[in-house]
């Protein structure tokens, strides 16, 4: 037979498209030709193919070799299809079954020697072959990762003959394993914060409601510190969101197992792109907005990043996804975080310190805060003031993170009982069934509303960290105090801010 298929899956964003790999033999002066839009390391693979089959003691067909990438219109990149191709030669000049093939999806890079070398982005492939009822065999490098999907079928091959053999049925392929997750994660415990009783409960109403976190004060008060400790607070992910933070961790070859383990926290310095933050290029790769889905994306000296960089977060902030488009392609990146920041008062820091150092003008200050824009800064539920302490608090340890985190696992249980997600992420529907005020609190939460001059989105999230408040206390109702002190988190709402 002068035809065979194979089947493989090429790489999109998060998402893995099905691609069928047609190879066909015909007359005419040998050569090879890849159609399908390929880019370099695709037409590339033709050489590595022929060099692989050869050292491998394989029949290099000597007859006109079209491989066709199917849909024609994706364009297809990265050495991933090498094995497939490699394959559908193999199958359609006879030297081994094609129909062995059609439940197979094939992954990998060859060597000129016929060994396998590991791929990126293995994961959202073997998960989409998994759906579709397809075995995978990819490097036995990519086992591990790949192991992580439970429910796929998938073995590893150190090698091209390894694989043949296989097909053919004279020998076996081992399944692939997962490394085992070491449960000891080490990470830094709120104990070790003295002081900042304000500060510390602001932290744990952001874990448990999973809010949008504001830190302001002078330099040396503890806010890096704070929100370093908040990835040691929150609830524990489940396996669809530790698949999903690691498959975006797999596109970007990054080793996947801390992404599982715990949920990740990404601090990337103020110099940072608005590229690198949401993601792009030619080739379309997720920033550090889809490195933190379904953890914290921290951002201290928040007016130092440029305006048009704080500016790209409004979209994701929102709908927990962002879209890159390029002229070529778009591809589209999970980026549901929780963004926590840190800012001081003033250029010099010390605005409103009792010391009195402070020496800005307040047209400086303006200008300084201006940085941040209102739209951004309303998308922040929580802006909390993390003043310095005198000498003697120094030294007044706190509560443990694993105490904390009893609480915040409790909160989020009820949440997620409630409406089957965080309090941070519910719609206005959701909320009005959730939040239910006397007409004396709604006349505080209006009163409050006029006095700051809060926009109705900044209402809606006064109301869910007041449900968050509420799940804390374990209270179905959210009441007086619960509103007061959510309305008490809205730090820079209150102007002017004291200078």
């Amino acid at each position: 037979m002068s035809l065979a298929t194979v089947y493989s899956r090429a790489q999109l964003g998060v998402v893995a498209p099905l691609i069928s790999i047609e190879v066909h033999l015909s007359g005419g002066l040998p050569t090879t030709s890849i159609v399908g839009l390929p880019e370099a390391a695709v037409r590339e693979s033709r050489d590595r193919v022929r060099a692989a089959l050869i050292n491998a003691l394989f029949e290099f067909p000597q007859r006109r070799i079209t491989v066709s990438l199917a849909p024609a219109d994706l364009p297809k990149d990265g050495s991933r299809f090498d094995l497939p191709i490699a394959l559908g030669i193999l199958a359609a000049s006879g030297q081994i079954p094609e129909p062995a093939l059609a439940e197979v999806e094939c992954f990998g890079e060859l060597a000129l020697s016929g060994a396998l070398r590991p791929i990126t982005g293995v994961l959202p492939a073997v998960l989409q072959a998994c759906k579709a009822g397809r075995r995978v065999i990819l490097p036995y490098d990519n086992g591990a990762e790949a192991a992580l999907v439970s429910d796929a079928e998938v073995y590893t091959a150190r090698s091209l003959l390894q694989v043949c053999a296989f097909l053919r049925g004279d020998a076996a392929l081992p399944r692939a394993e997962a490394d085992p997750i070491l449960e000891d994660l080490n990470l830094p415990d709120l104990r070790e914060v003295c002081g900042q009783a304000q500060a510390r409960r602001a932290l744990e109403v952001a874990a448990a409601g999973g809010h949008n976190l504001l830190f302001i004060g002078p330099p040396g008060t503890g806010k890096t510190m704070l929100a370093s400790r908040l990835p040691g607070i929150l609830p524990p992910m489940t396996e669809a969101e530790a698949l999903e933070s690691a498959a975006v961790a797999s596109i970007c070859g990054f080793d996947v197992r801390p992404f599982l383990r715990a949920r990740s926290f990404r601090s990337p310095h103020h110099s940072a792109s608005g590229v690198a933050l949401v993601g792009g290029g030619s080739i379309p790769r997720p920033g550090e907005v889809s490195l933190a889905h379904h953890g914290i994306l921290f951002l201290d000296e928040l007016p130092e990043f440029d305006r048009s960089v704080l500016e790209v977060l409004r979209e994701p902030m929102e709908s927990g996804k962002i879209l890159i488009s390029r002229a070529a392609r778009q591809a589209e990146f999970p980026a549901r975080f929780q963004l926590v920041a840190a800012m001081n008062p003033c250029p010099c820091g010390y605005a409103g310190d009792p010391s009195g150092r402070c020496r800005c003008s307040p047209d400086l200050i303006a200008r300084y805060r201006s940085r941040i824009s209102g739209p951004l800064l309303d998308r922040i539920d929580m802006h909390v003031e993390v003043p310095r302490l005198p000498p003697a608090q120094w030294r007044e340890p706190g509560e443990t993170s694993a105490s904390v985190r009893q609480r915040v696992i409790r909160a989020r249980n009820a949440q997620l009982e409630r409406a089957g997600k965080p309090n941070a992420q519910l719609g206005t529907q959701e909320l009005a069934r959730a939040v239910s005020l006397t007409d004396a609190d709604r006349l505080l939460l209006d009163h409050a509303a006029e006095r700051l001059g809060l926009s109705a989105r900044a209402h809606q999230r006064i109301l869910r960290v007041a449900r968050t408040i509420a799940d804390l206390d374990e209270n179905a109702q959210v009441n007086r105090a619960h509103l007061s002190e959510a309305i008490a988190y809205r730090r820079l709402d209150r102007v002017p801010m004291a200078a």
